[in-house]
């Protein structure tokens, strides 16, 4: 009864079904008919013809789950994945997947451009060529601009040097007259010591000269000198220190930490003379 009902309700549901619908059911259902017919033992053999039927079927009719019998719906959409994996595979085999290989002229142009200019970084020159009519990515000028080796660290430069490397620096000492001293210290990095020292009221450029070519007499003169950038180094004492063979090294601006040392110096001495003197 329930088989009959069933066909009953089927004969009735098809009079408002489209005539293509239809025709799309009978080949569905007439293909499974022919499988089954064909098979050699319990379970039907499926050829890749069949399969690639039914992941036609399944993209183009809307009810193809109703009429599948032989298989499980999960297992034509398992087919389906399995072909877009393979079309897929098989181009980019083809050797034209990724992006558009850059021509030599370009990448040569680039490089010349990132060596010429060490300060230019990829946006910079991505840009000039966009100037120029290249099209081009900005990670592509990235990719092949020219490396440039890093610079090594202060903390580094400190540490290599640390056996030819010699500070300066200045402090002021008010006295009890409201006079002002200057205090000029050399301090070596290796034992952290005071090499030479000096007290004036009117440091001149000619004056710190003389302090250096008596701190370093004869053939002992440091490799480097640390000192900032204040303007009370001046011509003469560059000239001195640059006939001595010694290179300057010149901290950045505002950055007294790049000079530690003799700045803790200087401020241990100020407060102690503060001290002594308040004292007195």
């Amino acid at each position: 009864m329930k088989a009959v009902l069933s066909s009953f309700l089927s004969t009735m549901r098809s009079c408002f079904r489209t005539r293509a619908s239809m025709q799309i059911e009978i080949l569905a259902l007439r293909h499974q008919l022919a499988v089954l017919q064909r098979r050699t033992n319990k379970r039907p053999s499926l050829r890749s013809a069949d399969r690639l039927l039914w992941v036609m079927l399944s993209r183009l009719w809307a009810h193809w789950r109703t009429a599948l019998v032989i298989v499980k719906p999960e297992t034509v959409i398992a087919w389906q994945r399995k072909g877009f994996r393979l079309y897929w595979g098989w181009k980019s085999r083809a050797g034209k997947s990724g992006r558009p290989c850059v021509s030599l002229e370009i990448r040569e142009l680039i490089r010349q451009m990132s060596t010429a200019n060490p300060l230019w970084g990829a946006p910079r020159i991505h840009g000039e060529l966009l100037k120029l009519g290249i099209q081009i990515s900005q990670a592509t000028v990235a990719k092949y601009m020219v490396r440039q080796p890093p610079s090594q660290t202060w903390r580094t430069f400190l540490e290599n040097h640390v056996q030819q490397l010699v500070a300066i620096d200045f402090m002021v000492v008010p006295t009890v007259s409201f006079r002002l001293l200057f205090v000029f210290v050399v301090l070596g990095h290796h034992r952290r010591h005071a090499i030479h020292f000096n007290v004036t009221a009117n440091p001149t450029a000619e004056w710190k000269s003389r302090q250096i070519a008596e701190a370093f007499p004869w053939d002992s003169a440091p490799r480097y000198l640390l000192h900032d950038r204040d303007c009370i180094y001046g011509t003469a004492f560059r000239q001195r220190v640059g006939e001595m063979g010694i290179r300057e090294a010149l901290t950045a601006p505002r950055s007294p930490w790049q000079n530690a040392c003799a700045s803790h110096c200087t401020s241990w001495e100020r407060s102690a003379t503060t001290s002594t003197r308040g004292s007195l």
